[in-house]
Protein backbone atom coordinates (compact mmCIF):
# COMPACT_ATOMS: atom_id res chain seq x y z
CA UNK A 1 0.00 0.00 0.00
CA UNK A 2 1.36 3.34 -0.62
CA UNK A 3 1.87 5.11 2.42
CA UNK A 4 0.29 9.16 1.09
CA UNK A 5 -2.94 8.89 0.91
CA UNK A 6 -4.98 11.98 -0.92
CA UNK A 7 -9.10 12.92 0.01
CA UNK A 8 -11.10 15.95 -1.37
CA UNK A 9 -14.70 17.32 0.43
CA UNK A 10 -16.73 19.69 -0.86
CA UNK A 11 -19.90 21.40 0.71
CA UNK A 12 -22.47 24.03 0.73
CA UNK A 13 -24.18 25.55 3.38
CA UNK A 14 -27.35 28.06 3.16
CA UNK A 15 -27.15 31.40 4.94
CA UNK A 16 -29.37 33.25 6.46
CA UNK A 17 -30.57 35.88 8.83
CA UNK A 18 -30.93 35.07 12.81
CA UNK A 19 -27.85 32.04 12.62
CA UNK A 20 -24.35 31.83 14.36
CA UNK A 21 -21.77 32.00 11.86
CA UNK A 22 -18.85 29.94 12.05
CA UNK A 23 -16.26 29.06 10.13
CA UNK A 24 -13.07 27.28 10.94
CA UNK A 25 -13.72 26.49 14.46
CA UNK A 26 -14.55 30.32 15.68
CA UNK A 27 -17.56 32.51 14.98
CA UNK A 28 -17.33 35.32 12.72
CA UNK A 29 -19.71 38.59 13.07
CA UNK A 30 -21.70 38.90 10.32
CA UNK A 31 -25.76 39.29 9.64
CA UNK A 32 -26.10 35.97 8.38
CA UNK A 33 -25.13 32.48 9.65
CA UNK A 34 -24.83 28.94 8.07
CA UNK A 35 -27.72 26.79 7.94
CA UNK A 36 -27.39 23.02 9.13
CA UNK A 37 -27.88 20.40 11.06
CA UNK A 38 -24.60 20.96 13.27
CA UNK A 39 -23.34 24.07 13.69
CA UNK A 40 -22.97 24.12 9.95
CA UNK A 41 -19.30 24.97 9.84
CA UNK A 42 -18.80 24.23 5.97
CA UNK A 43 -14.60 24.29 6.83
CA UNK A 44 -14.60 21.96 9.32
CA UNK A 45 -17.30 19.39 7.63
CA UNK A 46 -14.83 19.97 4.61
CA UNK A 47 -11.93 18.81 6.04
CA UNK A 48 -13.24 16.04 8.13
CA UNK A 49 -14.77 14.67 4.56
CA UNK A 50 -11.21 15.04 2.92
CA UNK A 51 -9.33 13.47 5.77
CA UNK A 52 -12.18 10.48 5.79
CA UNK A 53 -11.72 10.56 2.00
CA UNK A 54 -8.30 10.07 2.11
CA UNK A 55 -8.12 7.28 4.77
CA UNK A 56 -11.49 5.20 2.98
CA UNK A 57 -13.88 5.80 5.65
CA UNK A 58 -16.63 7.13 3.63
CA UNK A 59 -17.68 11.13 4.74
CA UNK A 60 -18.93 12.94 7.76
CA UNK A 61 -22.65 12.21 7.05
CA UNK A 62 -21.66 8.80 7.28
CA UNK A 63 -20.29 8.88 10.88
CA UNK A 64 -22.29 11.88 11.93
CA UNK A 65 -26.18 11.67 10.45
CA UNK A 66 -27.99 14.34 10.47
CA UNK A 67 -30.48 11.78 11.43
CA UNK A 68 -29.56 11.37 14.95
CA UNK A 69 -30.67 13.67 16.91
CA UNK A 70 -27.20 13.55 19.05
CA UNK A 71 -25.33 15.54 16.31
CA UNK A 72 -28.08 18.46 16.25
CA UNK A 73 -26.34 21.88 16.94
CA UNK A 74 -23.00 20.09 17.66
CA UNK A 75 -19.73 22.00 17.79
CA UNK A 76 -17.75 20.72 14.66
CA UNK A 77 -14.79 21.11 16.51
CA UNK A 78 -15.95 17.72 18.20
CA UNK A 79 -16.95 16.24 15.06
CA UNK A 80 -13.29 16.85 13.81
CA UNK A 81 -11.61 15.82 17.02
CA UNK A 82 -13.37 12.09 16.18
CA UNK A 83 -12.64 12.39 12.84
CA UNK A 84 -8.74 12.80 13.81
CA UNK A 85 -9.04 9.95 16.40
CA UNK A 86 -10.47 7.79 13.75
CA UNK A 87 -7.83 8.40 11.43
CA UNK A 88 -5.02 8.28 13.86
CA UNK A 89 -6.50 4.70 15.50
CA UNK A 90 -5.93 3.77 11.48
CA UNK A 91 -2.41 4.86 11.85
CA UNK A 92 -2.49 7.87 9.85
CA UNK A 93 -1.57 11.25 10.39
CA UNK A 94 -2.29 14.41 8.45
CA UNK A 95 0.77 15.72 6.08
CA UNK A 96 -1.45 19.02 4.99
CA UNK A 97 -4.60 20.41 4.47
CA UNK A 98 -5.56 22.94 1.52
CA UNK A 99 -8.93 24.27 1.71
CA UNK A 100 -10.68 27.41 -0.57
CA UNK A 101 -13.71 28.96 1.34
CA UNK A 102 -16.21 30.86 -1.61
CA UNK A 103 -17.95 33.32 0.35
CA UNK A 104 -19.10 36.76 -1.10
CA UNK A 105 -18.75 38.69 2.31
CA UNK A 106 -17.72 39.32 4.93
CA UNK A 107 -14.06 39.05 3.72
CA UNK A 108 -12.69 36.05 5.50
CA UNK A 109 -8.79 37.31 4.58
CA UNK A 110 -8.70 38.90 8.56
CA UNK A 111 -9.75 35.53 9.79
CA UNK A 112 -7.84 33.21 8.88
CA UNK A 113 -4.81 33.34 11.29
CA UNK A 114 -7.23 32.29 14.19
CA UNK A 115 -8.85 29.96 11.81
CA UNK A 116 -5.28 28.40 11.49
CA UNK A 117 -4.71 28.34 15.32
CA UNK A 118 -8.04 26.96 16.25
CA UNK A 119 -8.01 24.11 13.63
CA UNK A 120 -4.12 23.34 14.50
CA UNK A 121 -5.27 22.83 17.99
CA UNK A 122 -8.46 20.78 17.49
CA UNK A 123 -6.34 18.57 14.92
CA UNK A 124 -2.69 18.56 17.08
CA UNK A 125 -1.02 19.48 13.71
CA UNK A 126 1.49 22.19 13.20
CA UNK A 127 -0.58 25.72 11.67
CA UNK A 128 1.70 25.37 8.78
CA UNK A 129 -0.03 22.11 7.66
CA UNK A 130 -2.85 24.45 7.05
CA UNK A 131 -3.44 26.25 4.46
CA UNK A 132 -6.63 28.57 4.32
CA UNK A 133 -7.94 30.64 1.64
CA UNK A 134 -10.73 32.71 0.44
CA UNK A 135 -12.46 33.62 -2.58
CA UNK A 136 -15.45 35.21 -3.73
CA UNK A 137 -18.03 34.28 -7.12
CA UNK A 138 -17.78 37.77 -8.25
CA UNK A 139 -21.29 37.88 -7.54
CA UNK A 140 -22.33 35.18 -9.76
CA UNK A 141 -24.55 32.72 -8.43
CA UNK A 142 -26.01 31.41 -5.13
CA UNK A 143 -22.68 32.70 -3.27
CA UNK A 144 -22.73 35.94 -5.46
CA UNK A 145 -26.30 36.45 -4.35
CA UNK A 146 -25.43 35.74 -0.36
CA UNK A 147 -27.43 32.51 -0.70
CA UNK A 148 -25.21 30.60 0.46
CA UNK A 149 -21.35 29.26 1.36
CA UNK A 150 -19.42 26.46 -0.59
CA UNK A 151 -15.80 25.13 0.51
CA UNK A 152 -13.54 22.78 -0.64
CA UNK A 153 -10.45 20.96 0.62
CA UNK A 154 -7.64 18.49 -0.16
CA UNK A 155 -5.93 16.38 2.24
CA UNK A 156 -2.55 14.79 2.36
CA UNK A 157 -2.51 12.16 5.01
CA UNK A 158 0.17 9.21 5.50
CA UNK A 159 0.78 6.07 7.28
CA UNK A 160 2.78 6.05 10.53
Amino acid sequence: MTPFRIGFGYDVHQLKEGYEFWLGGIKVDHVKGAVGHSDADVLIHVICDALLGAANMRNIGYHFSDKDPKYKGIDSKLLLKEVMKMIREASYEVGNLDSTVCLQVPKLNPHIPSMKTCLAEVMNVAEDAISIKATTSEWLGFVGREEGISAYCTALIYKV
